[in-house]
């Protein structure tokens, strides 16, 4: 049996991948940065000389977008050196690695869906942390897959849906911002995925193709959207109203568009993808 190492396990990937991982006929190791500490590279080979690892999924990551304006250095320490780490250790004892990454690493100013190779450019500090991370594996000769996605959500952790039944509840009405279109990404549907990967690829019925992916729900909406739907499914009657991005300044950019071009993890793995409203109900459900 292939093991996996799950780094950032207590986060909303790495608590998803936990809820389907006996569907799987791997053997798995979650850790957190108590279990396991990516940013100390000494720790790190102290583990794998103990430990035999076919796989790394690596789900950790520094994600406080505005703070990260304030906190380059913390961004850096955990989006790129930490993925170096993991690209030097992978190396070292021929593990594959499965990187997560972002939407951010574009600036967000495109008017059709972001393929792979699409020119980065980021507009944060949280984007540029994380694209340095892609480069180190980029630019390693290790086995690899990086998966940009958006809008991640789950009954895990805190989210914008769970922010939203949240302020559902305590106000007669929310201004949400409609001139940011994307799609949302369902943590749960993200798990699955890569998990199909890895088995399809240990089974011989998909090769491991090294690269660039983007995955997330099929479709697109504005986070304006996206709160109407979390409050009709959920019977909650707060008004919702429209605003633009300058009505509500952030630190950190934000980009305007970032829906994803989904076709190359379909046609390489054979992976299907559900549509966000199809997979909002179904957390919803869960959160009930």
């Amino acid at each position: 049996m292939k093991t996996i190492l799950i780094t950032g396990a207590n986060g909303q990937l790495g608590n998803e991948i936990k809820e389907i991982s006996g569907l799987y006929n791997f053997i798995f190791i979650f850790t957190d940065v108590d279990d396991l500490d990516i940013t100390n590279i000494g720790a790190l080979d102290n583990f794998f000389h103990n430990n035999h690892v076919d796989h790394i999924v690596n789900c950790a990551a520094y994600t406080a977008v505005d703070k990260a304006e304030d906190e380059p250095d913390k961004a850096d320490l955990l989006n790129n050196i930490a993925v170096s780490n993991l690209v030097n250790i992978s190396k070292k004892y021929n593990v594959r690695l499965i990187h997560i990454s972002t939407d951010y690493v574009f600036n967000g100013k495109a008017h059709e869906p972001y393929k792979e190779d699409h020119k980065t450019n980021p507009a944060s500090v949280y984007g540029s942390s994380k694209l340095k991370g892609e480069e180190a594996i980029i630019n390693s000769n290790i086995e690899y897959l990086i998966i940009r996605t958006s809008w991640l959500y789950s009954s895990f952790g805190n989210n914008f849906v769970k922010t939203m039944l949240r302020l559902g509840k305590e106000k007669n009405e929310l201004k949400i911002i409609f001139d940011q279109i994307g799609t949302p990404c369902y943590a749960y549907d993200l798990a699955n995925a890569i998990l199909t990967i890895i088995n399809k690829t240990e089974t011989k019925q998909s090769e491991f193709v090294s690269g660039i992916y983007n995955y997330s729900n099929e479709g697109i909406c504005s986070w304006y959207d996206f709160a109407k739907e979390i409050f009709s499914i959920s019977g909650i009657p707060c008004k919702v109203l429209p605003i633009k991005t300058k009505d509500y300044p952030t630190a950190a950019a934000r980009p305007s568009y970032s829906v994803l071009d989904k076709n190359k993890i379909k046609s390489t793995f054979g992976i299907e993808i559900p549509h966000w409203k199809e997979s909002i109900v179904n957390c919803l459900k869960i959160i009930k």
